[in-house]
């Protein structure tokens, strides 16, 4: 019986979302078809469709199981509604899964994470609740081009580095106020 969470199915899981995110990286979404998936996944177009509605649903549980890792990673901050700002957990994160990250810049859902990991305290207390909405949509548009531009350069440099680089922006910011 296939069992939501066997071993074989979530054999066949992996497959198939190692398949899609092999491809995003060279098409867009639309011209992705199953056909191609399954070749590369070894699997049977029934298995594809046991699994996923279709490429749309493959592409939602990709980002969605990304998503729910970095969750984990700040498990404790989002439980007690604390933000640590440790940003070096996340650029490690990306590191060893680069393909994951540059799929979710392809599907366009990165804001999700940004959107997770922005500390709201600290930017009502920095600018006194004015014009709030325009620093979020900055500091997570400067977020989300530092990562793009590090993934894009394979994370060359180290998650070190780029935490280094994100607080040395909010350390200017705090020491002029």
């Amino acid at each position: 019986m296939n069992k939501p969470n066997n071993k074989r199915r979530r054999n066949s899981q992996t497959k198939i979302e190692k398949a899609f995110v092999t491809l995003i990286q060279d098409k867009e979404i639309n011209q992705i078809h199953v056909t191609e998936i399954i070749k590369i996944a070894k699997v049977n177009r029934s298995t594809f469709y046991a699994n996923y509605m279709d490429i749309y649903d493959l592409a939602d549980k990709i980002s969605h199981n990304v998503i729910n890792e970095v969750k984990k990673l700040y498990h404790e901050e989002i439980k007690n509604q604390y933000n640590s700002n440790d940003y070096l957990k996340l650029f490690k994160h990306i590191k060893n899964n680069q393909l994951f990250y540059k799929t979710l810049f392809k599907l366009g859902v990165e804001n999700k994470i940004s959107n997770l990991l922005y500390d709201n305290y600290l930017a009502q207390t920095m600018y006194q609740d004015k014009f709030i909405d325009y620093h979020i949509t900055f500091f997570k548009a400067g977020l989300n081009a530092i990562i793009k531009k590090w993934l894009n350069n394979n994370c060359q440099e180290s998650p070190e580095e780029i935490f280094s680089i994100l607080k040395s922006e909010y350390e200017k910011k705090v020491n002029k106020k």
